[in-house]
């Protein structure tokens, strides 16, 4: 079919509404974006596989989509985790230096130090973020191999989520024939693709604003400090805008996405929308300012509980840079704006930054998940594939995800 996937490196992003397939080129430190395929999604709710021969179509369409694009052959992938299931928490661990300087596996020692935490049989690691290291009492270190010291203490911060819905979510990618090479959380990802280095050291958070699942990333020191994911994001958005207008749920989403704004004070007085009626039922004429109304509040109230966590996890110190909102749903007008009246902080909309090829497609905040997926697939190496053929697949998924997640990061 064309050219086999070997330096290419491809991102599957499952998302709740959208199944986006990026093909990306790497060329040294240069990722060049070849192909892209999406499809809508209709297998998953709020971030989860509620339906796994739904979901399947949805990703082989996608990549089928992309493959024609790319002109070539896709066997192995790097896939996002999202969801309410899905909890960040930090820990540390301390070990002593017997050696003349820090080695890998002193780093390696100090980091199974810190991830020895008690964690349910239901739930399993999906990421080990080393954030800094420290040695004797000097902090901020980024990498301590080849320094001297006698203690060396490592501050992580571990993703975990529910075993079945990882396991779900690698079932539906194999079964439409594809390898997993990596489970990536989906803020991590979009990350990689929208934030510049400037941002990531002096402090941001980054909000995912996705069709089921809103995600917060804050990012300090070059590294992630805090991941939280709300379960709630574009489809409610238009789930009101459904009952507030008596229209159907599609309609629904094309009014949005054509008319829709989080800024009421901006509509003029004579700007009309034009609501289809259900179940043969007359179109009817109503004025724009009643979509402001709807959509304004909604989007107050999502930002308002990410800043609640924010203040819970006591990280509003950590945003000096201030807000970056992508995803989806963050190209409804006025979304940043919303932002920065929630947050008191200045916001930017996020795009996908720092690529060749394809930037007008993917110059999009709903491609940056997709984007930051084959960023971060191209930093890992080597890769690993993993697939379940075996026939007690819940036993088998549990030993090699163990296995695999144990060389994350």
């Amino acid at each position: 079919m064309g050219q086999p996937q070997e330096n290419l490196v491809v991102g599957l992003d499952i998302g709740t509404t959208k199944i986006c397939c990026v093909v990306g080129e790497v060329s040294g430190p240069e990722v060049n974006v070849i192909g892209i395929g999406t499809h809508p999604s209709v297998g998953l709710r709020k971030g989860v596989v509620v339906n796994i021969d739904a979901t399947v179509e949805s990703i082989k369409k996608a990549v089928e989509e992309a493959e024609l694009m790319a002109g070539c052959e896709i066997s192995s992938v790097y896939t996002g985790i999202a969801g309410g299931h899905i909890t960040g928490f930090n820990s540390r661990g301390i070990v002593g230096i017997k050696g003349p300087e820090i080695t890998q596996a002193d780093v390696d020692r100090v980091i199974e130090a810190a991830r020895a935490v008690a964690i349910p049989m239901d739930r399993e690691v999906i990421h080990v973020l080393p954030q800094e290291y420290i040695v004797d009492e000097q902090a901020g270190i980024q990498n301590p191999v080849g320094m001297s010291g006698v203690r060396l203490e490592a501050k992580i911060h571990i993703v975990t989520g529910a075993v079945t819905s990882a396991h779900n979510i690698v079932k539906c990618v194999n079964r439409a024939g594809l390898d997993v090479c990596d489970i990536v959380l989906e803020s991590l990802a979009s990350g990689e693709a929208v934030l510049t280095s400037e941002e990531k050291q002096l402090g941001t958070a980054l909000i995912d604003l996705g069709g089921g699942t809103s995600d917060l990333a804050i990012f300090a020191g070059q590294n992630i400090k805090h991941t939280f994911v709300l379960s709630l994001g574009g489809d409610n958005l238009t789930n009101d805008i459904a009952i507030g207008l008596r229209a159907p749920v599609a309609e629904a989403e094309k009014i949005k996405k054509k008319y829709g704004t989080c800024v009421s004070a901006g509509i003029g007085p004579d700007e009309t929308i034009e609501v289809p009626g259900m179940a043969g039922r007359q179109a009817r004429q109503l004025p724009r300012q009643i979509l402001g109304e709807i959509l304004e509040p909604r989007m107050e109230e999502i930002f308002q509980l990410i800043r609640r966590e924010i203040f819970r996890s006591a990280m509003e110190n950590m945003m000096s840079s201030g807000i970056v909102v992508t995803g989806g749903t963050a190209m409804l007008d006025g979304v940043t704006d919303v932002a920065e009246a929630v947050f008191g902080l200045p916001a930017r909309l996020g795009k996908p930054r720092g690529i060749t090829g394809l930037t007008d497609v993917v110059n999009n905040p709903m491609y940056a998940t997709g984007v930051g997926l084959v960023m971060y697939g191209a930093r890992k190496t080597p890769v690993k594939k993993f697939r379940i053929r075996d026939r007690n697949i819940f036993n088998s998924i549990m030993q090699r995800m163990k296995k695999w997640f144990k060389e994350v990061i």
